[in-house]
């Protein structure tokens, strides 16, 4: 994919490539923490060929954007989403995953900026474990891997229902090898450092004070919107049970649930065909 930049009012540079013909509807794609835009890849490319000018984002201290060190918050991820949507010829789409979709969420909260939102295994409140597992991971290997194989064998384990890939070269899409010959994950390591040590710093009292508090501020985002909403979850995802969808699909009735069979929670890697004929679809119908 060839790499294009986009400087925020802010001065930081993110990275994204784009789909489609230039005066297509444009439609955003945000990846989840730890991910690059290279996990969209596919979608942006059946995207494009369907007429939409797709953008798929290297958020902030991911992949080929700038790192912006203590500067991770909620709220910092959805400023440079607005400044990505005002710089569109329109209003977009917006399929965001995971922490891309809470960005999506966050950047709605003040009004509504996109036409249509996907979100994709990801709900205001979402399952702890499933998020202890990804950050678990994530803090795993902040060591590096002294090969790609190594590196291949770690993702497997993590998501067994894939299966360990035999060509491993995709993974430089999102290693870099540094100079001492270790391959590291491309994404800014204080980013974590920082939210675990905040979580550190509170009991369980204020840790759950805190969760709620975020939860119901991204309802409140949520309760108001009015355009269509499409929540997608992966069948094995551990981050999005069903008592999560009861309640989304209580508190935004007029949102719209598909269930990808035989995806975990990176739905869109595991399963992207369903994936992109149910966006499609609510596409199609919106």
């Amino acid at each position: 994919m060839t790499t294009l930049y986009f400087t925020t009012p802010a001065g930081n540079r993110l990275a994204y490539s784009a789909f489609g013909p230039v005066d297509g509807r444009p439609v955003l794609f945000f990846h989840g923490g730890g991910q690059t835009r290279h996990a969209w890849g596919r979608a942006g490319r059946v995207m494009g060929e369907q007429g939409w000018r797709a953008w798929v984002v290297d958020l902030r201290g991911h992949g080929d954007s700038d790192w912006v060190p203590g500067h991770y918050q909620t709220e910092d991820f959805a400023a440079d989403a607005l400044a990505i949507i005002a710089a569109q010829r329109q209003k977009p789409v917006i399929v965001g995953a995971s922490m891309g979709g809470i960005t999506a969420l966050q950047a709605n909260a003040a009004g509504e900026v996109s036409t249509a939102l996907v979100l994709v295994d990801i709900t205001p409140r979402a399952n702890p474990d499933g998020v202890a597992r990804i950050l678990g991971f994530m803090s795993a290997h902040t060591e590096g891997f002294a090969s790609l194989d190594e590196a291949a064998a770690a993702v497997a384990a993590y998501q067994p229902q894939r299966g360990q890939r035999t060509d491993t070269s995709g993974l430089k899409k999102n290693l870099r090898l540094h100079d001492n010959g270790r391959w590291y994950w491309h994404w800014d390591p204080s980013m974590l450092q920082g939210f675990l040590e905040r979580r550190q710093e509170l009991d369980d009292a204020q840790h759950q004070a805190e969760d709620h508090a975020r939860t119901e501020r991204l309802y409140t985002a949520a309760e108001r919107l009015t355009q269509p909403v499409l929540l997608v979850r992966g069948s094995h995802s551990d981050v999005v049970s069903l008592e999560n969808i009861a309640e989304f699909k209580q508190r935004i009735p007029h949102a719209q649930v598909v269930d990808v069979r035989g995806a975990g929670h990176m739905v869109a890697g595991d399963r992207n065909d369903i994936f992109m004929d149910a966006v499609l679809e609510f596409l199609g119908k919106v």
